[in-house]
């Protein structure tokens, strides 16, 4: 077992909040998850570096959470110390007239707000994309053309050594869902991102233009964590899923959206064995069907016995 306590004693001396036994179908969008052994809310650097030190030392395995938008915790919960980013890694401030510096703890939603009340545009795209700042960089979120590598100009990170670091934009490797922080798993702490001026009104307008598609197309309506799976080369997964007539199919409480089978919602008390048993299905079923594999794009967090 490990010694969870020692890491208690660490977030009670800098008073951060710190629960056992946390229900993850609190702290994910698909309201899913079993229990994690301990969940801390970090709210300062000093603070963050010295948890993650501790826990280096003792083995004690880390999962930073952001918004739990793309995420399946497992029913048996996580083994460990689950973070989540408060306090200084929610601030957002301006550098300059163009220039961004967002904690990574910030909500996207929220990042999107403040840009377009400053007449900052090029961050439209993100409106409506749930999660935060850093878990959007981790994966270069991206939605209609747009994505944050377009905006990115660089990261702040606490790396393997637990050192404070930076990458500019060069260096992070931004591709199709993919970032460097895939690989190394650095923490994410803050994010710079270069704007450009234009109207509020236009931006606003923007941005109201992209929610009203993804209220028409997505099911906003139930829980789920986005789009499930990636975009196969010449295809749309959500294509390939309705052709495969699997748009309403429905394993215990998880089922591929009636509306967009790119998305598998939760209808009610959904388990994570139900979405992993579905996300299966949908993957053998659309391979004998047109012959394309689906790479699962949600992250599977936790205890699982594969």
């Amino acid at each position: 077992m490990y010694q969870i306590s020692k890491i208690i004693e660490t977030a009670d001396k800098y008073g951060f909040t710190a629960k056992e036994n946390e229900s993850m179908s609190k702290h994910t969008s698909f309201k899913i998850g079993g229990d994690a052994q301990l969940f801390i809310e970090v709210t300062s650097n000093e603070g963050l570096i010295d948890i993650l030190t501790k826990c280096k030392e003792l083995e004690i395995p880390v999962f930073i959470l952001g918004k739990g938008s793309n995420l399946l915790v497992s029913d048996d919960g996580i083994d460990g110390v689950v973070i989540k980013l408060g306090g200084v890694f929610t601030q957002i401030k301006m550098l300059d007239s163009e220039t961004i510096y967002c904690g990574a703890g910030v909500a996207l939603a929220k990042l999107c707000s403040y840009a377009c009340d400053k007449g900052l545009s090029g961050l439209e795209f993100a409106w409506g994309i749930p999660g935060s700042v850093g878990g959007a960089a981790y994966m270069n979120a991206g939605a209609y053309g747009g994505e944050m590598k377009d905006v990115i100009s660089s990261c702040t990170h606490i790396d393997a050594d637990n050192k404070v670091g930076t990458y500019g934009v060069s260096q992070l490797d931004l591709s199709y869902r993919h970032s460097v922080y895939s690989e190394n798993h650095f923490v994410i702490t803050a994010v710079t991102l270069r704007l450009h001026h234009d109207s509020e009104v236009e931006i606003r307008n923007r941005m109201n233009d992209y929610m009203g598609r993804r209220k028409d197309k997505q099911p906003l309506e139930y829980p789920s964590a986005g789009s499930v799976f990636k975009r196969p080369q010449g295809y749309f997964a959500g294509a390939l899923i309705q052709e495969a007539n699997l748009k309403g199919e429905q394993i215990g409480g998880a089922q591929v959206s009636e509306k967009h089978a790119g998305f598998i919602i939760n209808k009610g008390n959904a388990s994570c064995k139900d979405v992993m048993e579905l996300v299966r299905l949908v993957q053998d079923r659309v391979k004998k069907n047109s012959g394309v594999d689906l790479e699962c794009e949600i992250k599977p967090v936790g205890r699982f016995n594969i």
